[in-house]
Formats: structure tokens, C-alpha cells, sequence
């Protein structure tokens, strides 16, 4: 299983970006799948799944603002971030679980200025 994640950026606050995440060796839509974050000096986090019974959890911090989705066809995970704030920069990682192993894409930097 490889994830390559693309789409990070430089953004002033209140801009939009949209992070792609491209699978090979497995398929997104049958497995739970998601974006994380880590910001420099703190710990990866969880910013929004969809499981594997399909349901979309967010991270209260990006709730109303982050969109996490998924083309099955394309085989691409995506996560469009709205309104974005100075407190989104991070490091961003898409994952995916797959019989209990947890694969890791590169990560893509987001830089929001204020």
C-alpha cells in the first residue's frame, strides 16, 4: 500500500485549499481511511476519518470548515479546507487502515498566514 498526498500550500487566512490523497495497492472505498495533522512541536492529530462503515467524523477544531471525501472511481481521497486559520498550519497526512495496519502518506505542508 503506497499514499501520496499532494495539494499544500501557502494560504492567507480565510482562503481555501484542497488536499488529494492517490492510492496504489489497495482501495480507498473499502477501507477506513482519513487525514491527520502535526504541528511543528506538538503531536499528529486527527482532523477528519470516514470508517469503514462510511461514517465522517472532524476534529471539533475544523468542524463546518474541512470536508473530508472520498472518489471511488479516481481512487482519491480529498479533504477541501474552507476558512482556513493561521492555527490549521501543519504538516498533513492522509492515512488508511487496512487489515489493522495503519499506512502513512509523505505528508504536505499547509502554511496559512495571518
Amino acid at each position: 500500500v503506497q499514499l501520496q498526498a499532494c495539494g499544500g500550500g501557502l494560504v492567507q487566512a480565510g482562503g481555501s485549499l484542497r488536499l488529494s490523497c492517490a492510492a496504489s495497492g489497495t482501495r480507498f472505498a473499502l477501507n477506513a481511511v482519513g487525514w491527520y495533522r502535526q504541528a511543528p512541536g506538538k503531536q499528529r492529530e486527527v482532523v477528519a476519518r470516514i470508517s469503514s462503515d462510511r461514517t465522517t467524523n472532524y476534529a471539533d477544531a475544523v468542524k463546518g470548515r474541512f470536508t473530508i471525501s472520498r472518489d471511488i472511481r479516481k481512487n482519491t481521497l480529498y479533504l477541501q479546507m474552507n476558512s482556513l486559520k493561521p492555527e490549521d498550519t501543519a504538516i498533513y497526512y492522509c492515512s488508511l487502515v487496512k487489515n489493522r495496519n495503519q499506512y502513512w502518506g509523505q505528508g504536505t505542508q499547509v502554511t496559512v498566514s495571518s
